[in-house]
């Protein structure tokens, strides 16, 4: 009994003993699992985060692999909340940016069962946006058939250094049946496109029209003034409508009589000053109008959709020009001119911007980087967008004539253009409400 006693008295001391030993022991593991797990974590910061996904697991863990087991504590309630809210946050974001993805890469195609006079609207208004090119085509084979030579050489001599039919003011190549064929009925009916008139315009005077804004290709511009699509000669009777264009564009070959036959003429100097006095029912311009795009290459490096940013504070050209020939000014404002393309933002883009800029001023032209909608689908490619145009043209301005071009006093200039000023604001506080519901911005005029 009293050894049994003895054993008994020696053997809990040392239980007691391996006790202490294995929650020590116990006590290191956790701390060295602990080390470990912030370390890991500090190496791989998401590893806790993307755990709850599959696919990261096999990214960030070797799952063939031996693993190694340490004794991890359990984690305390505030660290389960974090984990818990940080793996959502992760969850959603990847879902937002699957779905961006998915929005970004799918291609909404046009559906086979259009009707056949939408498919005629976009292959009149495709047809327009490469005029130039499909005439040029025409060119270059003709060229390539010798037995043209002997035509192509004198014409190309003639365009080039004697023709003066886009300067002339005689409008001798005008075609006014081609200038109504129904085909650009259904060109204006592709956006749709209409003219509003604010002011019944006398046929007893004449008439500089100011077109704003100049957009990408100012598709509303060529429907309103150098068609009969929108109806022109029934809104405003006995006056004669030119759209003026770059004076190269009629060194173009083959280009050049189809610009003629609709009319169109030069922008240059003597081109305004010969249709504004020449011609009409007097022989001496009245009746006769002139439409000009008066923010030119510059603003349609601007035309960013539902904006309506105006380069106009220093282009007093035009005041001049109605002062010398005594022509009456005509605001006109599109809306929806801004919103047919994208294009990318000079702001964003300044080395871009300025390779424009030099464009421009060095061949007079410049060539905006901008996308729309294609033949087939509706995300990718040059087609404008099906977007309402609605052309709406302002009050004249009634101008005093004033011959003498060293005379013309530079206070009546400012004052003329002040009044144009005016009347566009007018025209956009009057119908933005109705045409620019979507607009991010007011209208601003700059230099």
């Amino acid at each position: 009994m009293l050894a049994r006693e003895n054993s008994r008295e020696t053997a809990i001391p040392r239980l007691r003993k391996t006790a202490n030993h294995a929650s020590s022991l116990d006590q290191l593991g956790q701390h060295d699992s602990q080390t470990v797990t912030e370390e890991d974590d500090a190496l791989r910061p998401d590893l806790h985060v993307r755990s709850s996904d599959s696919n990261y697991k096999n990214l960030f863990v070797d799952q063939s692999a031996p693993l190694l087991k340490y004794p991890s504590p359990r984690p305390s309630t505030n660290t389960q909340s974090t984990l818990t809210q940080s793996a959502h946050f992760d969850d959603e974001t990847r879902r937002t940016s699957r779905k961006h993805r998915v929005r970004r890469s799918v291609i909404h195609w046009a559906p086979l069962n259009i009707g056949l006079e939408r498919r005629l609207q976009t292959f009149i208004v495709l047809c327009h946006t490469l005029t130039i090119a499909i005439f040029l085509t025409f060119f270059f084979f003709s060229c390539a058939i010798p037995l043209f030579w002997p035509l192509l050489l004198p014409y190309l001599i003639y365009i080039s250094l004697f023709s003066s039919a886009a300067t002339s003011g005689t409008l001798g190549g005008r075609s006014n049946r081609l200038r109504s064929l129904r085909i650009w009925s259904l060109y204006a009916s592709y956006f749709p496109a209409r003219l509003h008139r604010s002011e019944v315009l006398l046929p007893t005077r004449k008439y500089i029209f100011g077109y704003h804004p100049h957009g990408i290709i100012s598709h509303g511009a060529f429907a309103a003034f150098a068609t009969e699509a929108l109806g022109f000669s029934s809104l405003f009777p006995g006056i004669t409508n030119t759209l003026l264009t770059l004076d190269s564009n009629f060194r173009i070959p083959f280009y050049r009589e189809y610009a003629l036959a609709m009319g169109l003429a030069s922008v240059s100097r003597d081109s305004c000053e010969n249709i504004l006095s020449k011609g009409g029912t007097d022989g001496e311009g009245m009746g006769r109008a002139i439409t000009i795009v008066v923010g030119g290459a510059r603003e349609s490096l601007d035309a960013l959709p539902h904006t309506l940013r105006l380069v106009l504070k220093r282009r007093k050209g035009f005041i001049k020009l109605a002062i010398r020939t005594g022509a009456d000014l005509v605001p006109v404002l599109a809306f929806g001119e801004n919103d047919l393309y994208d294009q990318v933002r000079s702001d964003r883009h300044p080395i871009i911007h300025k390779f424009q800029m030099l464009i421009k001023h060095t061949m007079g032209f410049t060539i905006p980087l901008f996308h729309a909608r294609g033949v087939f689908n509706y995300d990718v490619g040059l087609m404008p967008y099906r977007r309402p145009l609605n052309i709406v043209v302002g009050r004249p301005i009634q101008v005093i004539q004033q011959q003498n071009r060293d005379q013309i006093d530079d206070e009546y200039i400012e004052e003329l253009h002040s009044k144009y000023i005016e009347e566009l604001k007018r025209l956009w506080e009057r119908n933005k409400e109705v045409y620019a519901k979507d607009r991010i911005s007011e209208v601003e005029i700059v230099a």
